[in-house]
């Protein structure tokens, strides 16, 4: 059975509800550039990948939501569906990084690629919304990681203007911290457990359990 992780989570909540709260002043003090609204599915096709704490919070969330039935079958062949292209889709990258391309190439590359989150609704509508991770709540406002920046090519904001930026560099090493406090709760014995990405297909798929997560002595056959 795994330890009470609810202080884990509670932390995780409080930098969710912060990265609603800076989206949420974006929007009021630029309402005319940020231009999401509901129907809007853009940064549903994007690729990225959760850290382990957020990537056991969702799927704990959607197993709340979606404990069994049809619904929960078909989200769950989509998921299978999009990370067996996700796969191939980061072989072909590897490779080309292998072959001599650079490392920002690629990542340029990766990011004009557009595969539909397994959890949108033929409306195109987030089935799980309200538990959606943190980079589809900051989808849409000004942003910078690694000292790039980024903007949703639907906004208004205008190329080459300064406005109030996102720096993810910091929300992401609060999540990191976050893993690295999950990994000491749960006593791994998976010393790089921290280190683990998944995007939202492959976390739908997976069954964070003891055995997954390393906790207790090694089992043999």
């Amino acid at each position: 059975m795994l330890p009470d992780l609810s202080d884990i989570f509670s932390h995780y909540e409080a930098v969710r509800d912060n990265a609603d709260s800076l989206f949420a002043k974006m929007q009021a003090m630029h309402p005319d550039c940020v231009l999401c609204h509901e129907g809007c599915s853009d940064c549903c096709h994007a690729l990225f990948d959760l850290p382990l704490v957020e990537a056991v919070y969702f799927k704990r969330a959607f197993d709340a939501a979606f404990g069994h039935g049809a619904q929960r079958s078909a989200i769950l062949k989509r998921a299978s569906e999009t990370d067996r292209k996700l796969t191939r889709l980061k072989r072909r990258l590897f490779q080309e990084e292998k072959d001599g391309q650079s490392k920002e190439a690629i990542m340029a590359r990766a990011a004009q690629i557009k595969l539909p989150c397994p959890l949108l609704d033929e409306n195109d509508r987030c089935l799980l919304y309200d538990a959606r991770p943190v980079t589809c709540r900051i989808y849409g406002v000004p942003t910078a990681i690694a000292g790039q920046g980024h903007v949703c090519g639907f906004s208004a904001f205008e190329k080459g203007k300064s406005y109030p930026t996102v720096h993810l560099d910091k929300v992401q090493a609060r999540l990191d911290d976050l893993t690295r406090e999950l990994e000491k709760t749960l006593r791994s014995r998976f010393a790089e457990l921290h280190e683990v990405y998944m995007p939202i297909s492959m976390t739908l798929l997976t069954t964070y359990d003891e055995t997954w997560l390393g906790i207790g002595p090694e089992k043999r056959e």
